[in-house]
């Protein structure tokens, strides 16, 4: 799918989430995540293409496997902590989606921690 269509369903997934919220609010809830999760399974096939970019970008320069499976880590915990995150607003529940999102940015900095060290190593050993 282009980047169009994606647009397309999005808006009409809004606005009959909107629709659906009139009358019963959890309607409009099931609307939005049902619409969340089809275009996250549309963005699988880019995340795909992606990986095998990268996968292909490795071949060329000696890259420690590793980090780039800790930038794909890093990906996908983004995009579920901002996803959980947006339907907790959604329903009216800041607090939790606050908490979502610090979870998600301690994850990350977490995984990026052995990354930061390596660096932080071959910064020492050059400088020796």
């Amino acid at each position: 799918m282009n980047m169009f269509q994606i647009g397309i369903i999005g808006v009409v997934g809004a606005l009959l989430a909107v629709q659906f919220k009139g009358g019963k609010a959890e309607y409009g809830i099931y609307m939005s995540a049902a619409v969340s999760i089809l275009l996250f399974s549309c963005m699988i096939d880019r995340l795909g293409i992606f990986a095998d970019a990268v996968e292909q970008m490795s071949r060329y320069i000696s890259i420690d496997t590793g980090y780039i499976a800790t930038m794909l880590k890093m990906i996908g915990v983004t995009y579920i902590a901002e996803f959980c995150s947006a339907i907790c607003r959604d329903t009216g529940y800041q607090t939790i989606a606050v908490q979502v999102e610090i979870f998600g940015k301690l994850t990350i900095l977490m995984l990026g921690m052995p990354v930061l060290l390596a660096l932080l190593e071959t910064i020492r050993v050059f400088l020796s």
